[in-house]
């Protein structure tokens, strides 16, 4: 089935967006940001790590998501390294699908910090277009950085080259249909008084993401505890069989067999870390990683 004009003006239009955003202006920015910190930036393009030219990350649950940026520590072009950062985007021209776009961004990248959660990674989303303010709070409650770029503030930065992108639901196809031909003939003179006009617009978002991620990234360990537990297990089938027997031990004369270690890990910028550890190797290991 042939795609209407409508739709495919709104994925060439994001496209487009998503080509200056990314690539001509938050780029350079974590292009420069890893390599004065000896991290490896990757994006999509080919590289020996790994098989064609989509950055794809597994979670927790063994199925694989596609991203836009992943930032890591002991990559190189030939070896993959440990995921610090991982970034998304995404452009939705009205709101009414901004909610789905947020928890599509969510349920893809969520898992994969969970499975790296031992990292206390940094996750961000940049977006673009009709976003609703739950929408964007979802993400945000959720520990997502966010560059958000209005749809308002896209209509303005295409003005500066005469070129009216303001249609919605009423538009008819032929004004679709002739603002694809613009969008596909735009110069190079064009697309750099776009990329211009949003830096301009978009400035203090991209400012502040970076802030929170070299926040994140800079942290240094502040505190380190850790917790050896020992004792007997007590399993109980109700809660009153429980506190029954919470009324007979005798936590001033406490004994019992190790059962595991207890970390907690406190960063500078507030961040924590806390993991459980069933052996010393396993939990030396998990420090040593800590030092990179």
């Amino acid at each position: 089935m042939a795609q209407s004009p409508s739709h495919k003006f709104g994925q060439d239009l994001g496209k487009l967006l998503e080509d200056i955003v990314l690539d001509d202006i938050l780029k350079p920015r974590l292009q420069q940001f890893a390599q004065t910190k000896n991290y490896y930036l990757d994006w999509q393009r080919s590289r020996s790590a790994r098989s064609g030219k989509k950055v794809t990350w597994e979670d927790k649950y063994g199925n694989k998501h596609d991203l836009d940026f992943v930032i890591e520590i002991d990559g190189t072009d030939d070896q993959l390294g440990r995921p610090v950062a991982f970034i998304e985007s995404a452009w939705r021209r009205y709101t009414k699908h901004s909610k789905n776009k947020a928890q599509e961004i969510q349920g893809a990248i969520l898992p994969i910090i969970e499975l790296h959660h031992l990292s206390a990674p940094f996750y961000g989303a940049v977006l673009a277009g009709d976003f609703t303010k739950p929408a964007l709070d979802q993400l945000r409650n959720n520990g997502f950085a966010i560059i958000y770029i209005p749809y308002k503030d896209v209509v303005a930065t295409f003005k500066e080259i005469d070129f009216d992108v303001a249609f919605n639901e009423e538009t008819p196809d032929e004004s679709y249909t002739k603002a694809s031909k613009r969008l596909a003939s735009l110069t190079s003179l064009d697309k750099e008084k776009l990329r211009q006009a949003l830096m301009r617009v978009s400035k203090q978002e991209v400012d502040q993401f970076m802030d929170t991620l070299r926040n994140c990234l800079d942290r240094y360990i502040a505190k380190i505890i850790l917790i050896p537990l020992f004792g007997a297990k007590y399993e109980f089938q109700s809660i009153d069989d429980a506190l029954t027997e919470l009324n007979t031990l005798d936590i001033d004369n406490a004994s019992g067999n190790f059962d595991r270690f207890e970390v907690i890990i406190d960063y500078s910028n507030n961040d924590t870390i806390r993991a459980t550890f069933q052996n010393k190797t396993l939990l030396a290991d998990f420090l040593r990683k800590l030092e990179s």
